[in-house]
Protein backbone atom coordinates (compact mmCIF):
# COMPACT_ATOMS: atom_id res chain seq x y z
CA UNK A 1 0.00 0.00 0.00
CA UNK A 2 1.07 3.56 -0.63
CA UNK A 3 1.62 6.25 1.99
CA UNK A 4 -0.18 9.60 1.97
CA UNK A 5 0.16 12.74 4.06
CA UNK A 6 -3.07 14.68 4.57
CA UNK A 7 -2.87 18.21 5.94
CA UNK A 8 -6.06 20.00 6.93
CA UNK A 9 -7.05 23.42 8.24
CA UNK A 10 -10.21 23.72 10.30
CA UNK A 11 -12.68 26.56 9.99
CA UNK A 12 -12.90 29.01 12.89
CA UNK A 13 -16.26 27.49 13.79
CA UNK A 14 -14.77 23.99 13.98
CA UNK A 15 -11.92 25.20 16.24
CA UNK A 16 -14.46 26.95 18.50
CA UNK A 17 -16.55 23.76 18.73
CA UNK A 18 -13.48 21.65 19.58
CA UNK A 19 -12.37 24.18 22.20
CA UNK A 20 -15.76 23.81 23.90
CA UNK A 21 -15.77 20.02 23.56
CA UNK A 22 -12.30 18.57 22.79
CA UNK A 23 -12.30 15.22 21.03
CA UNK A 24 -9.72 12.80 19.66
CA UNK A 25 -9.97 13.39 15.92
CA UNK A 26 -7.68 10.42 15.21
CA UNK A 27 -10.33 8.18 16.77
CA UNK A 28 -12.91 9.78 14.47
CA UNK A 29 -10.97 9.45 11.20
CA UNK A 30 -9.23 6.11 11.80
CA UNK A 31 -12.36 4.04 11.11
CA UNK A 32 -13.10 6.06 7.96
CA UNK A 33 -9.62 5.30 6.60
CA UNK A 34 -10.04 1.63 7.54
CA UNK A 35 -13.42 1.46 5.78
CA UNK A 36 -11.65 2.70 2.64
CA UNK A 37 -9.09 -0.12 2.95
CA UNK A 38 -6.34 1.92 4.60
CA UNK A 39 -4.56 2.29 7.92
CA UNK A 40 -3.92 5.47 9.92
CA UNK A 41 -0.21 5.52 10.79
CA UNK A 42 -0.21 8.73 12.83
CA UNK A 43 -2.13 11.94 13.44
CA UNK A 44 -0.86 15.22 14.87
CA UNK A 45 -2.24 18.65 15.65
CA UNK A 46 0.09 21.43 14.56
CA UNK A 47 0.10 25.16 13.93
CA UNK A 48 0.91 27.21 10.87
CA UNK A 49 -0.92 26.89 7.56
CA UNK A 50 -2.58 23.63 8.66
CA UNK A 51 -4.08 22.54 11.97
CA UNK A 52 -3.63 18.77 11.63
CA UNK A 53 -1.48 16.35 9.68
CA UNK A 54 -2.06 12.65 9.24
CA UNK A 55 -0.03 9.88 7.66
CA UNK A 56 -1.92 6.89 6.34
CA UNK A 57 -1.48 3.92 4.09
CA UNK A 58 -4.12 3.59 1.41
CA UNK A 59 -4.55 0.93 -1.27
CA UNK A 60 -4.56 3.44 -4.16
CA UNK A 61 -5.06 7.05 -5.27
CA UNK A 62 -8.83 6.56 -5.62
CA UNK A 63 -9.12 5.55 -1.95
CA UNK A 64 -6.92 8.47 -0.86
CA UNK A 65 -9.06 10.88 -2.89
CA UNK A 66 -12.23 9.34 -1.46
CA UNK A 67 -10.97 10.08 2.05
CA UNK A 68 -10.16 13.67 1.10
CA UNK A 69 -13.61 14.12 -0.45
CA UNK A 70 -15.31 12.55 2.58
CA UNK A 71 -13.69 14.89 5.11
CA UNK A 72 -14.04 17.94 2.85
CA UNK A 73 -17.80 17.59 2.51
CA UNK A 74 -18.30 18.26 6.22
CA UNK A 75 -17.82 21.99 5.68
CA UNK A 76 -15.62 22.11 8.81
CA UNK A 77 -12.35 22.34 6.89
CA UNK A 78 -11.13 25.41 5.04
CA UNK A 79 -8.31 23.52 3.30
CA UNK A 80 -7.23 19.92 2.68
CA UNK A 81 -3.97 18.92 1.00
CA UNK A 82 -3.10 15.31 0.16
CA UNK A 83 0.50 14.45 -0.70
CA UNK A 84 1.56 11.00 -1.94
CA UNK A 85 4.71 9.83 -0.12
CA UNK A 86 7.50 7.51 -1.23
CA UNK A 87 9.65 5.30 0.92
CA UNK A 88 13.41 5.81 0.66
CA UNK A 89 13.61 2.58 -1.35
CA UNK A 90 11.00 3.86 -3.83
CA UNK A 91 12.85 7.16 -4.15
CA UNK A 92 16.13 5.34 -4.86
CA UNK A 93 14.46 3.33 -7.64
CA UNK A 94 12.93 6.51 -9.08
CA UNK A 95 16.30 8.30 -9.01
CA UNK A 96 18.01 5.40 -10.78
CA UNK A 97 15.25 5.33 -13.38
CA UNK A 98 15.48 9.10 -13.85
CA UNK A 99 19.24 8.82 -14.40
CA UNK A 100 18.65 6.61 -17.42
CA UNK A 101 15.61 8.41 -18.83
CA UNK A 102 17.59 10.40 -21.37
CA UNK A 103 16.17 13.82 -20.50
CA UNK A 104 17.92 16.76 -22.16
CA UNK A 105 17.65 20.13 -20.41
CA UNK A 106 16.58 23.17 -22.49
CA UNK A 107 19.53 24.73 -24.27
CA UNK A 108 21.81 21.76 -23.55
Amino acid sequence: MAYYMVQAAYTAEAIAAMAKKPEDRAAAIGPVIEKLGGKLEGFWFCFGDYDVVGISQMPDNVSAAAFSFAVSQSGKLRAVKTTPLMTTGEAMKALKKAGGAGYRAPGA
